[in-house]
């Protein structure tokens, strides 16, 4: 079972501290949320298993942290200034403002129904930033709409600096900035999020293979994060509907609370990319329609080292959204249980290395203080095995303890009670989320069986 609805997640995400409305206090801020506790734990969480898969089990992609401020030669030159707009329209009816390619019914407004809106206009997305004590037009600078274009402009700077050969890749996690129309569907259209992008450099010809291989490639880690093959499909956009620069894209859409929806992008950006930000790129050879460009200072091309051919490498991109991917998973995992009893139980079924938290000590009483000491000792012991984040319960009611610990997903929790203190050698009872069975285990066995079931 999924989440049926957007309600419920954002419910849980508030009452238990994964995800806040920002500035909440003063009335909220439209498209930007905070990270709670938890919410900080599952995003990490998300973005180190990406990180692991992109950098540390392959040995042909490199990582980068660009910087979010940009010259505006960088998005006047990639095509943003002219190209990164939405149509704009206005209703004069209510006063609202919507986007009109998202509009529910066409020719009507989403607020009111009326008929009477404004011809649509262009509505650049980028964030504008005045850079400087003097405020005009010569003084600015963008925030940055996507990663990727710090990771084209970087390109010689890291193939030179390691002598990668192409094909290699380059991959970012940072934050962007859209200051999109109308954000909606709680974190998946925001305004301030996190991206995680791979641009994968390649001689042209061999686009059509790699686009294929990225897309499996990508589909196979959704899957492993823990994305049912029932709740994912494959849009492979139209011609009509690519991209000026793209041979192909491929989006991997998720069945969210709202209905099937973007979760990534697996797209062929053939050499339009490093085309656009070459120096003398109109010398080039670059098959893309590109700008003449008379800023940049480098050429962005590769040289065979074996039969010294010069060439613009091409690019295939796989990019998603962090946001994006939190808001699946808690989808995915969410699940209201029946039991025996009658009663419901809420449970999020995060895979272990995705949970939030890892383990939780629970002593039996809050009031003992040698089960509370012991469960301190507990609570040390798993700490270092540096797996995550492991929690101490205060104690009390070990029934609601085990309740809420499944409403946020831990994996486990180990309890300390009183035949802790009176048989020998010392064991406690582990708990397993999911099947609510439970097992004795001396403590002395407790590291062991722990890291093993986060290794498995």
């Amino acid at each position: 079972m999924t989440a049926k609805n957007m309600e419920d997640l954002v419910s849980l995400c508030k009452r238990r501290g994964f995800i806040f409305p920002a500035s909440d206090i003063y009335g909220g801020l439209k498209g930007t949320y905070d990270y709670g506790p938890l919410g900080v734990e599952l995003k990490n969480n998300l973005k180190a298993a990406w990180w692991s898969a992109m950098i540390y089990d392959r040995d042909d992609i490199e990582g980068l942290d660009s910087s979010i401020l940009g010259n505006r030669l960088i998005y006047k030159h990639s095509g943003h200034e002219d190209t990164f707009s939405d149509p704009l329209v206005d209703c004069r009816a209510c006063k609202q403002r919507m986007r009109l390619d998202k509009l529910v019914k066409a020719g009507r407004c989403d607020f009111c129904d009326s008929v009477d809106l404004t011809e649509p206009r262009p509505f650049n997305l980028m964030m504008r930033v005045n850079i400087g004590p003097v405020l005009d037009e010569s003084s600015y600078a963008y925030l940055r709409p996507e990663t990727a274009q710090g990771i084209f402009i970087n390109f010689k700077n890291v193939q030179d600096s390691l002598s990668r050969k192409v094909p290699f890749g380059i991959a970012q996690i940072g934050k962007a900035f859209r200051n999109e129309i109308t954000p909606k569907n709680f974190v998946f259209r925001v305004r301030e999020f996190e991206q995680m992008e791979l641009e994968y450099f390649y001689k042209p010809g061999d686009g059509a293979r790699l686009h294929e291989y990225w897309l499996n490639e990508r589909l196979k880690w959704w899957y492993e994060q823990g994305l049912s093959p029932d709740n994912i499909e494959v849009q492979h956009q139209k011609k009509e509907e690519l991209s000026h620069y793209s041979d192909a894209t491929a989006d991997i859409c998720y069945r969210f609370p709202h209905g099937f929806d973007e979760l990534e992008g697996v797209a062929n950006r053939t050499d339009y990319d490093l085309g656009s930000h070459s120096k003398d790129n109109d010398a080039l050879g670059v098959r893309a329609h590109v700008q003449p460009n008379r800023d940049s200072t480098v050429k962005m091309t590769y040289t065979e080292p074996n039969t010294k051919e010069t060439f613009v490498p091409c690019v295939i991109e796989p990019s998603c959204g962090v946001d994006r991917g939190v808001a699946a998973l808690l989808t995915e995992a969410y699940d209201e249980e029946t039991l025996e009893n009658g009663e419901t139980r809420v449970v999020l079924r995060f895979r272990p290395h995705i949970a939030p938290i890892k383990v939780a000590v629970i002593p039996l009483a809050k009031n003992n203080e040698v089960i509370v000491e012991k469960s301190r000792e507990v609570y040390s012991m798993l700490k270092r095995l540096r797996i995550g984040k492991i929690e101490l319960e205060p104690g009390g009611n070990v029934g609601k303890c085990y309740r809420r610990h499944d409403e946020v997903g831990t994996p486990l929790c180990v309890t300390v009670d009183f035949e802790t203190l009176e048989k020998e050698p010392a064991t406690v009872t582990i708990r397993d989320r999911d099947t609510m069975n439970q097992i004795r285990l001396p403590i002395s066995e407790l590291e062991d069986y722990i890291s093993s079931y986060y290794r498995r």
